[in-house]
C-alpha cells in the first residue's frame, strides 16, 4: 500500500483542539488526553526552534504514535532555523506545525519570539513561507487580536492578510491583545479583555481562512454555540483541570457514534501507559500529576488528589494502582 505523506491523509477537522501549554501538555498529557478524546487536536508545549535544531530532537520531539491527530508548536522568528525544525517536525510524524506569535512571556519576548512577532508580520510572513517549503505538512499560526496599544481591527488584519499570502491557511486567535509590558504572563491568561466579536470578525473578514477560537472557553456547549461563527474552538486551562469534559469531544464534534470512555476505563488504559513506560526508565512526576484533573467534581476527589500529590515523589506505579484501583473497580461495579 502506498505511503501517504502526513499532509494526505484523512485527519479530522480542527473543531475541537488543546491548546499547547507549558508545563501541561507534554507527552504523557497528550497521552491521557487521546484516551478521552480520539478526534480532538492536540498540541505540544511551545519548543524553541533553535533548542530543537541544536539540540537533541528526541527529547522534544518523542510522542506516543497513538497521539496524532498532533501539532509540533514552535517557537522562533529565524526562517532557516524554523524550515529545519518544521522538516524535522515531519519526520518525525507530526501532522501540523504550528508558529507561536502570541506567547507574552518575557523570555520569548527577549528572543524575539511569541507575541511580540505581531509587530513584524513580514518577518511572520518569511518564516511561515520557509517553514512550507521545508515540509508537507499545514504550517498554522497562534496568535492574538493584538498587541500593547496595537490593537485595532486593521491593525490585526493586516498581520493576517501577511500570513495568509505566505500561504497560511489556519489561524489560532486568542481572543485577548498581549502585553508585553506591566503583565505577567499569568495576568496575561486573564487580565485583557475578551473579545470574541472581534475574532467572529476577523472570520466574516477571512471567510477563505480557517479561523481557530482560543481563550478563556470552559464547555463544550459553548463551544457549539461559537461554531457557528467560527471554524473550530481551543481549549486550554479547562482541558488541564477537567480532562473529562471532552469525554462527550468526539460525538459532540465530529459526529462519533462510539460510546464515550467511562473514568475507569481512561485509568485503567493510563495505568497501562505507565507500565511500559517505567519499562524505557523512570517516569517523571508530570505523568502521575496529570491524573488529578480526571477526579474534578467528584466524590472523594480531594482524598485521592491528595494522595496522587504525595506520591509525585516517587511515581511508585503499585501505589498508584491502589489508589486508582476504587475507581476502576468499586465505583465501576
Amino acid at each position: 500500500m502506498k505511503n501517504l505523506r502526513r499532509s494526505e491523509r484523512l485527519l479530522p477537522p480542527r473543531r475541537c483542539s488543546i491548546a499547547p501549554m507549558m508545563n501541561r501538555t507534554d507527552r504523557h498529557f497528550r497521552y491521557l488526553m487521546r484516551l478521552v478524546t480520539r478526534r480532538s487536536w492536540l498540541y505540544t508545549e511551545m519548543v524553541v526552534a533553535q533548542a530543537l535544531v541544536h539540540g537533541d530532537p528526541a527529547r522534544f520531539l518523542k510522542h506516543h504514535p497513538q497521539e496524532g491527530p498532533l501539532a509540533l508548536q514552535l517557537g522562533g522568528s529565524d526562517p532557516a532555523t524554523l524550515a529545519t525544525a518544521a522538516r524535522l517536525a515531519e519526520a518525525w510524524g507530526f501532522d501540523e506545525v504550528n508558529l507561536n506569535a502570541g506567547c507574552p512571556s518575557t523570555r520569548v519576548k527577549d528572543g524575539r519570539m511569541g507575541a511580540v512577532l505581531m509587530n513584524e508580520p513580514e518577518r511572520v510572513a518569511e518564516c511561515v513561507t520557509a517553514m512550507r517549503a521545508a515540509c508537507a505538512l499545514p504550517v498554522t499560526v497562534k496568535t492574538r487580536i493584538g498587541v500593547d496599544q496595537r490593537d485595532d481591527f486593521a491593525f490585526t488584519c493586516r498581520f493576517l492578510e501577511a500570513v495568509a499570502e505566505a500561504g497560511c491557511r489556519t489561524v489560532i486567535v486568542h481572543a485577548r491583545k498581549a502585553w508585553l509590558n506591566g503583565l505577567s504572563p499569568r495576568e496575561n491568561r486573564s487580565v485583557p479583555l475578551l473579545d470574541y466579536d472581534r475574532v467572529y470578525a476577523l472570520k466574516a473578514h477571512f471567510p477563505k481562512l480557517e479561523i481557530i477560537l482560543n481563550g478563556g472557553v470552559n464547555d463544550l456547549e459553548t463551544a457549539e454555540t461559537m461554531l457557528r461563527r467560527c471554524d473550530g474552538v481551543m481549549f486550554g486551562r479547562a482541558a488541564y483541570a477537567r480532562p473529562l469534559l471532552f469525554a462527550q469531544a468526539d460525538r459532540r464534534f465530529h459526529g462519533s457514534r462510539a460510546n464515550a470512555p467511562a473514568l475507569a476505563e481512561v485509568l485503567a488504559a493510563y495505568l497501562d501507559y505507565l507500565a511500559v513506560e517505567a519499562v524505557h526508565g523512570k517516569i517523571p512526576h508530570t505523568a502521575t500529576a496529570h491524573l488529578s484533573g480526571l477526579f474534578s467534581g467528584l466524590d472523594g476527589a480531594r482524598v485521592t488528589r491528595r494522595r496522587l500529590g504525595e506520591l509525585a515523589a516517587s511515581r511508585d506505579l503499585k501505589t498508584l494502582g491502589g489508589i486508582l484501583a476504587p475507581w476502576m473497580y468499586e465505583r465501576a461495579a
